[in-house]
């Protein structure tokens, strides 16, 4: 008999929409890259990121001279709608078309709202990856899988979102990042740490250098691909401490892939849970304690209870 379903938590097989998700990765690079050229650096690249909404992801505003814009994918009307600040508004329908088509799609409404972008075309984090405008290959778009991808998210964003609450040192927002493709939230120790010395294709090793600028305990939602088949969170400490993988960690079905090395809950072990939000902050909590305690981090002055609507933090 299989698992019964949880609306919030809807079945999302990785084989079942692998090209689907392939080509909206893509899609997802392109406007990312434009609020990416249109916006100050900030550390650890959180500029570039996306954010989710009540309908999909947004890039937030972006600044074009005097004037702003915001990119928002729409996962219940199935649009990239593009909104700017004197009104102007334009939508691009999601539907199957190849990443080459969306691209050019994307500049050209741009344009006609005159708020033009130029952007690097190569695609980040993916190997081997073709230009934008030469994509003739991604072009699957599955607005029911899209959609449940989109709700996961909503889960997803709103269990980081308490989780970010019981830490007081500095912790990033909760984002998704389009080279990745996952959801992520990340705490610091506030310690400098090792030059970080790996290569990911198509980003500029300054770019990875100062994201791992600090020491980290970074968790995530990632709906699979590459090396891995299946949805899942994950949860990763740099540096590495060799204790760091022969850690007890928490709910039952959490394990460390010595591949990635990182920890994993796969989302089907989340989605069939009978509490899946408790599961998921069990991982979150545990992996977290993991990485803390490994790196002997100063837990005292950075942790603080989870918190709750409309009570402020007493200050004993």
């Amino acid at each position: 008999m299989s698992a019964p379903t949880n609306p919030h938590w809807p079945e999302l097989p990785y084989a079942a929409w692998r090209e689907t998700c392939a080509t909206l990765q893509l899609w997802t690079q392109v406007v990312g890259k434009v609020r990416l050229a249109q916006t100050p650096w900030l550390n650890h690249s959180w500029h570039v990121a996306l954010y989710v909404t009540s309908r999909g992801l947004t890039t937030s505003l972006i600044p074009h001279g005097s004037r702003a814009f915001e990119m928002e994918f729409d996962f219940l009307e199935h649009v990239l709608t593009i909104h700017v600040s004197d009104g102007a508004e334009r939508r691009i329908e999601l539907r199957p078309r190849t990443v080459g088509d969306f691209y050019a799609a994307v500049l050209t409404a741009l344009e006609e709202l005159r708020v033009p972008v130029r952007i690097n075309e190569k695609p980040c984090e993916i190997p081997d990856a073709v230009p934008f405008s030469e994509d003739r290959t991604h072009a699957s778009y599955d607005a029911e899988y899209a959609q449940r991808f989109w709700r996961v998210l909503l889960q997803v964003d709103r269990l980081f979102k308490l989780f970010r609450t019981g830490f007081i040192g500095k912790c990033s927002p909760v984002h998704f990042f389009w080279g990745s493709f996952d959801m992520a939230v990340t705490r610091f120790s506030g310690r400098r740490a090792p030059p970080f010395q790996g290569a990911v294709p198509g980003v500029a090793p300054e770019v990875m250098r100062e994201a791992y600028s600090h020491e980290v305990s970074s968790a995530g939602f990632w709906p699979g691909g590459a090396t891995l088949d299946y949805a899942a969170f994950y949860s990763y400490a740099y540096p590495v401490r060799k204790e760091f993988a022969m850690q007890s960690v928490r709910p039952a079905g959490a394990l460390f892939s010595d591949k990635l090395g990182e920890f994993l809950l796969p989302y089907d072990t989340v989605r069939t849970a009978a509490d899946p939000d408790a599961a998921v902050i069990a991982f979150l909590q545990s992996t977290y304690a993991a990485a803390a305690k490994t790196a002997d981090w100063d837990r005292a002055a950075l942790e603080c209870e989870l918190g709750l609507i409309a009570a402020p933090r007493r200050q004993d």
